[in-house]
This record gives C-alpha cells, structure tokens and sequence, in this order.
C-alpha cells in the first residue's frame, strides 16, 4: 500500500485512513481523545516505556481531519493550557550559610530525582529564585535534581529535558541526517537549567555534578521512559 505521508516517525497508508474512518464509525459516541487512545491501542502505538502516544496520536489525527480524510466528532472541552496560566512558584527559605571548602570534604555527593515527589515545588522555587533565567515548566520528558552534601546542606539544583529538535551545531557533530536525527533525537537530553547556590564556593565542583549526572540521568531515564541516553547537551551564555 503507497504511502500517504509521514507523521512522526509513522507512515500512514490509504488502508490506515481507512480504519481510523471505521474507528470513527464504530465508536459514534467517543471523544477525540477516546479515539485517539483506541487508536493508539489498536495501532500498538507507544512510548519506549509502554504509555500510550496518546498526544502524538491525537495530532496525526488532527492532520487527517483538517486535509479532509477523516471526520472528527466536535471538540467537546478545550482543556486549560497551564504553561499560558502559570503559577509563580512559592519562595522558600533554605539555609544559606556560605559553603567553602574542598571537594572531598562533601563528597559523597547525593543525587535526588524530585520530579513527581512532594519537592518538586521546593526545586521549582529554588530556580526561581536564584537563577538567572527564573523557572519555566520543561516541555516533554524531562527529571529534576537536588544535590546535596554528605552533610545533608543542599549544593545544586539541575533539571533535563528532551532534546531540541533541531539544533545544527549538534546535527553536524554527530554526523546525522535528517532521517536519523529524527529516528535518535530521544536519546539526547538537554540541561535548561543548571545552579549552583550563590553562596557554594567550592573549586571543581561544577564539572564534577556534570560528571556524576551522566552516569544518575542514564539509569533514571531508563527507569522513567524506558531508553538509555548517548548523548548529554548543554548550553553557555559566554558572556556570563
């Protein structure tokens, strides 16, 4: 069967249109996203990690709608958007007092993922409150840590997320195409935000939390979506 067109990584074939119009007809009482999740069931259609691609299948089938190939039920709710209504995040008190001394007077280090945990908020106002960029939500798969001395005294806070899609540098030193790029971008995470606390004056510290995160990201985001990571990318405001 010719292909129609592509939709993330999915080619699509007239006899694929052709059951999504039946999907349509079986179910006259669903919702958009009722079909789009039995879509995806009949479909196998899911995440390294077994969750259905329920947003990725409600586009596709957006798409065919809108080029005239499938008629959609009405859309019956328009869910609110929270990164257009965002919530400031809290302040919160930590303790300040200045840490200086020598790596290995803190090591070992401890690493805590806090996304999905009661101190995600306390990570979210942290950021907020003494980076220089402030907090944003990370959009898609993404894990947030807490770094704390062996002492318990909080150090850093480091949160990554998917992988830019398109970024040229990156592209060209890994040597990929466009097809590969696309096949692979889920095996590269980004760091948005990296912060060490104004008042941790400790040498060496900085590239020692990037060393340490490659091997605690990997095993967590296998953990959490199913797939290992190759490669890791941040990004530096040189005039900083």
């Amino acid at each position: 069967m010719e292909v129609q067109f592509k939709y993330r990584g999915r080619e699509v074939t007239g006899t694929d249109v052709s059951f999504i119009r039946a999907l349509i007809v079986q179910n006259p009482t669903a919702s958009r996203r009722a079909l789009s999740k039995k879509l995806c069931e009949a479909w196998n259609w899911v995440q390294p990690n077994g969750t259905l691609r329920d947003m990725v299948c409600r586009g596709l089938m957006l798409k065919l709608h809108r080029a005239g190939h499938i008629v959609l039920p009405p859309v019956r709710r328009v869910p609110p958007n929270p990164l257009a209504r965002r919530t400031k995040p809290p302040s919160v008190t930590v303790e300040t007092a200045p840490v200086r001394s020598l790596l290995k007077e803190l090591r070992p280090l401890t690493f805590r993922q806090v996304r999905r945990t009661p101190d995600e908020r306390l990570f979210n106002a942290l950021i907020d409150t003494h980076h220089y960029l402030g907090y944003t939500q990370p959009v898609g798969a993404h894990l947030k840590y807490l770094v704390h001395a062996r002492d318990g005294r909080l150090l850093a806070c480091l949160s990554w997320s998917s992988a830019p899609r398109h970024l040229g540098a990156r592209d060209r030193f890994i040597g990929w195409s466009a097809e590969a790029r696309r096949q692979n971008i889920r095996f590269i995470a980004y760091n948005p935000r990296y912060l060490i606390f104004p008042w941790v004056e400790v040498p060496h510290l900085a590239s020692h939390l990037l060393g340490q995160m490659v091997r605690v990201l990997n095993r967590d985001w296998q953990e959490v979506y199913g797939h290992r990571l190759y490669f890791l990318e941040t990004f530096v405001d040189p005039t900083r």
